[in-house]
Formats: C-alpha cells, sequence, structure tokens
C-alpha cells in the first residue's frame, strides 16, 4: 500500500518531541509499504522553520519521506498559532500536484487540531482514496475543558460540526485513548470501524537497561511539554516542601509556560529544581537515565475521562525507574503495570509524600517496580505491536 500520513506536528528523530508517526511509517516499511508523512515546516518546539519555507519541501529520513508545508512562524497559543494551523490544513490540497499526480491507497489524517483531517478527508475523495482519522485529544472538549472557550461560541460550534462530520464519515477512526471510541460512536461513528492503537516506544532508540546512577540527591525527572494541561506548578509546590529532603526534580522540555515557572523557582527561591533544554528524541533515553525516578502528571480535568497515552509515561517504564502518575484519567498504566504511584492530581502535598516513599524505599524494591514497568511496554507498546495493528485498520480499508 502507499500511505499518506497527515499530521501538522510530526517529527523525525533528531527533533524534540513524539515520533509516534515516524516510528509507525518505518513498522509499515518494514511490511512492504510506502509511507510519506507531511508535517508543516515549523517546527513546534525549535521556532524555527526546518527548511526553505517559500514552497513544499521533500526530504528523505531513513527511507520515509518527508514533506514539509510552508506555515507561518507563531508564539503562544493566540491567533498567530491557529493561522499555521490554517496555512497547513488550506495545503494540504496542493500535495498530489507536488507528487506529480501521484495517488496514495489510503489517507490518515491526525488531530489534535481538526483543520487537518477534515482537509485530508476531503483529499481523499477527490483521489477516490479511503480516509481514516486519528485522534490524539478529543477536540473541541479539550479547548472547553483546558481553555476555558464557551461551548457556545462560534468557533466551538464549528469544531464541534466538523467532529461530528467526520466521526460519521471516516471510512475507520484509530484512538490513542482507550475510551475515546467510546465518544465516537456517542457522535455517530459505528463501533466496528474504531481502533485503540496507543502510544508506544521504538525498540531502535531504547538502550540496555540500566541501574540507576549514584545521585548525591534522590532525583526525580519530568521530560516534556511545559505547558496549561501539564500543572508543572505542582512540581514547584511539592519542591517548597521538600527543600529539607535530599530530593532533587529535573524538568527536561519547553513550552509556553516554561519562562513563568523559572520566573517564579527564582522569586520564591525554590532550589531544588533544575529546569533543562528539551532534548530530540534520539538522545531523550541518554537524559532519562541519569533519573532515580519519575512523574508525570496533569491538571485535575474532565477532559481526560477517555484516557491518557503521552509519549514521556512508556518512554518512563522503558528506563526501569518507578513513576509517580498524578492524572485522573480513566486508564492508569502505572498502575496495570505494578510500577509506581498513583496520587491525586494537583495536590502537592500527595505529591512531596510520594516523592519522600519512592526516595524511602530500598532500592531493591525500587529496582522491581521499574523493571515491572519495562517488561509492560515491552509487551504492549512497542511500535512492533502497534505497528501490526495499524497494517490490520489499514488494509481493512481496501475493497
Amino acid at each position: 500500500m502507499k500511505v499518506w500520513i497527515f499530521n501538522h506536528y510530526a517529527i523525525t528523530p533528531e527533533q524534540t518531541g513524539g515520533t509516534r508517526h515516524y516510528s509507525l511509517a518505518k513498522q509499515l516499511q518494514s511490511r512492504g509499504h510506502e509511507v510519506t508523512i507531511i508535517a508543516s515546516n515549523y517546527d513546534h518546539f525549535t521556532a524555527k522553520h526546518r527548511h526553505d519555507n517559500s514552497q513544499i519541501t521533500t526530504e528523505d529520513v531513513d527511507g520515509i519521506r518527508f514533506l514539509w508545508i510552508p506555515t507561518r512562524a507563531y508564539s503562544g497559543n493566540g491567533k498567530s498559532r491557529a493561522l499555521n494551523m490554517l496555512d497547513y490544513a488550506k495545503q494540504i490540497k496542493l500535495v498530489p500536484g507536488f507528487l506529480n499526480g501521484e495517488k496514495p491507497d489510503v489517507i490518515y489524517g491526525s488531530s489534535p487540531h481538526l483543520f487537518t483531517p477534515y482537509q485530508a478527508q476531503k483529499l481523499a475523495r477527490r483521489l477516490g482514496a479511503p480516509f481514516v482519522m486519528e485522534v490524539r485529544d478529543v477536540w473541541p472538549q479539550t479547548l472547553i475543558d483546558l481553555g476555558n472557550l464557551s461551548p457556545s461560541s462560534l468557533f466551538i460550534r464549528v469544531l464541534s460540526w466538523m467532529e461530528k462530520k467526520l466521526y460519521r464519515t471516516a471510512g475507520h477512526i484509530v484512538s490513542l485513548l482507550p475510551d475515546a471510541p467510546q465518544h465516537c460512536v456517542n457522535l455517530g461513528a459505528k463501533k466496528e470501524n474504531t481502533s485503540w492503537i496507543p502510544n508506544g516506544i521504538d525498540l531502535r532508540f531504547l538502550p540496555e537497561s540500566t541501574e540507576p546512577p549514584k545521585n548525591e540527591k534522590f532525583t526525580i525527572t519530568y521530560a516534556g511539554s511545559h505547558g496549561l494541561a501539564n500543572g508543572l506548578d505542582n512540581i514547584l509546590e511539592a519542591a517548597k516542601l521538600l527543600k529539607n529532603d535530599p530530593i532533587q526534580f529535573r524538568l527536561i522540555g519547553d513550552g509556553p509556560d516554561k519562562q513563568a515557572l523559572i520566573k517564579k523557582a527564582k522569586a520564591e527561591g525554590v532550589s531544588n529544581v533544575e529546569f533543562c533544554d528539551p532534548v530530540p528524541k534520539s538522545e531523550i533515553y541518554n537524559e532519562l537515565q541519569n533519573s532515580d525516578a519519575f512523574v508525570m502528571l496533569l491538571r485535575a480535568s474532565d477532559v481526560f475521562r477517555w484516557g491518557v497515552s503521552p509519549n514521556k509515561l512508556f518512554d518512563y517504564m522503558a528506563m526501569a525507574r518507578p513513576i509517580i502518575f498524578a492524572v485522573n484519567s480513566s486508564n492508569s498504566p502505572v498502575e496495570a503495570a505494578g510500577c509506581g504511584l498513583r496520587i491525586e492530581p494537583d495536590n502537592p502535598q500527595a505529591l512531596a509524600d510520594a516523592c519522600k516513599s519512592l526516595a524511602c524505599m530500598s532500592e531493591e524494591e525500587r529496582n522491581r517496580m521499574g523493571a515491572k514497568g519495562r517488561w509492560y511496554v515491552e509487551e504492549n507498546h512497542t511500535f512492533e505491536v502497534l505497528g501490526a495493528k495499524l497494517e490490520t485498520v489499514l488494509k481493512s480499508t481496501q475493497k
């Protein structure tokens, strides 16, 4: 099959962020399929254009063809970012012409924003190809629950119309969230046309499991976006409660809230939190190996009632370290694996207590916890497993 994957934010391994579609493409390639990933030329994390931004650019990455769509720069989550989304979406129709009339066997359009799958589906109809939609976040409900947008606003009403239309007409829907398929069904999707394919780990990047380093202080790491949904101010508050304990936090990554967090830490004299630069996916495991434990936290919000599937969580589990899971989601991979502690979100005291609990455990007990996480992701969340599931979905559309 020739597969075209449209994901505004898709990246390569040397970029910072999740490489889900690159890794899935490599698995499809190993099964004899030809995959093209179409992404924005503007890198969300580095705030730079990857190539010449005057035209669509082609790049071969380990045998996977990437097309980089020219889009404007933006900062924050305001008007300029919305226009960047529209830049990308409106140029989807140009891809066949750029590829000299080439046609795919299936088109795969990924959210979170709905302009991408909406335009990708229009292209699929024009080319007579089946369309598969991927739901990474449930829009527009995420914008209502986390962004405090009114359900009655014109923007949300337009997105709600797009969402229902996509669910009702997509040939198949792939959800990263375990309970989101039911949400899709409630809005008109056919249950038999929905599948759950979560995030996972790419074994090609994964080093051998190592013992935790002999850090001077018990080191707990968060690696990922510093944004509204992540609730990283809870780490600063927990750090203040732990100022007299030999516990250190490391925050790796970037995002719209990072500078405010750094400013707050400085103003309040929080010295046991270290802010680190973002790291490319191909190098992140080398950084994570320097940790004794990890923390996965999200704001308390109804939006997580469909579950979560964050890249960072499976990276943590692969490192064979215990994890503190502070998310009010319907699922908890940490509990399923038995590889850490689950606590209430938005509760700095609970976070501080969990940190002390892990620090006071014997090294043997922490190693047992960590080993359970490593086993769990190797059994359930490798891209070999997930790629096989995606191939089955894509083949089902070939009638």
